[in-house]
């Protein structure tokens, strides 16, 4: 399979892909841009914002649910304004939101980090019917937020860990027993989805690649893109069977600048496997 530009906006970091099943969009971020993108007829647009801006879930057809540094708002995609929901570690000036997603009960889990990685600074919460909830604290970089599809187990990562971890959810999906670990040795893991059939696909930072793994763990494939920082894969595309992948410039040696002018777009494959559409949030 043979990757392609979807967008050529080079993002220093971009991150929290996220197809739209109503609007039929792709939505991303640059975190440290401060951005919010997404793709209509073939044209990008752009929302500037004043604070880092990361993840988004969708609450209907015109209104995202968007992670910031220091809350969750509603964003209008009409009009582009922003409404408080919720403070996010408000009062943590180290912090900001990383990684997150919408599961299927309805919530939405967001995961912060230090502004400059600081050690086991991060947290992970859930906003679910109108509150925010901690659920695992003292994480240096929080990412792979993603849900299998029956609702019966959330994944998620420390990057510096180097570890994927699972924890089994109740009916309200809520965490209960304690997380186990996943993938032992997953190769520097950022952002992961998972698929209709219950595969994770995992974005390997550093590899130019989408490492997809079985229910049970095993390596199945992997999936190449190009750029060398692979952030995030989401599912989306008329079918639900496209994979795309943000990528980040963020940090990367000149040398490696000069061997690629993609670094930092997003890239998509099609036809990869069928994935889960991305589930609502309900407010």
């Amino acid at each position: 399979m043979s990757y392609y530009v979807y967008d050529d906006t080079k993002c220093e970091l971009g991150e929290g892909p996220m197809w739209h099943p109503l609007c039929n969009q792709l939505f991303w971020f640059d975190i440290m841009g401060m951005r919010l993108h997404t793709r209509v007829d073939d044209e990008t647009l752009t929302w500037q914002f004043d604070e880092y801006v990361s993840a988004a879930g969708w609450v209907d057809e015109n209104t995202l649910l968007m992670a910031s540094e220091t809350s969750l708002s509603t964003f209008d995609i009409e009009t582009g304004e922003t409404s408080f929901v919720c403070a996010l570690e408000a009062d943590n000036p180290v912090t900001r939101s990383n990684d997150g997603r919408a599961d299927p009960q309805g919530g939405f889990w967001i995961g912060t980090m230090g502004k400059q990685a600081e050690d086991k600074a991060g947290s992970i919460h859930r906003y679910y019917r109108g509150s925010l909830r901690k659920l695992f604290g003292d994480i240096t970089i929080t990412n792979s937020i993603c849900f299998s599809p029956d609702g019966k187990t959330a994944y998620f990562c420390d990057t510096a860990t180097d570890q994927i971890m699972r924890v089994a959810l109740n009916d309200d999906g809520w965490p209960h027993g304690k997380p186990e670990v996943f993938i032992a040795n997953a190769n520097n893991p950022d952002g992961s989805v998972v698929d209709a059939a219950g595969n994770l696909w995992n974005a390997q930072w550093g590899s130019y690649r989408v490492c997809c793994y079985s229910p049970e763990g095993e390596v199945l494939r992997y999936v190449d893109v190009g750029g060398m920082q692979s952030s995030c894969p989401a599912f989306g595309g008329a079918d639900g069977t496209t994979l795309f992948v943000t990528t980040a410039q963020q940090n990367l040696p000149e040398a490696d600048l000069e061997k690629s002018d993609d670094h930092g777009c997003v890239f998509a494959v099609d036809d990869v496997a069928k994935g889960q559409k991305e589930h609502r949030v309900i407010l």
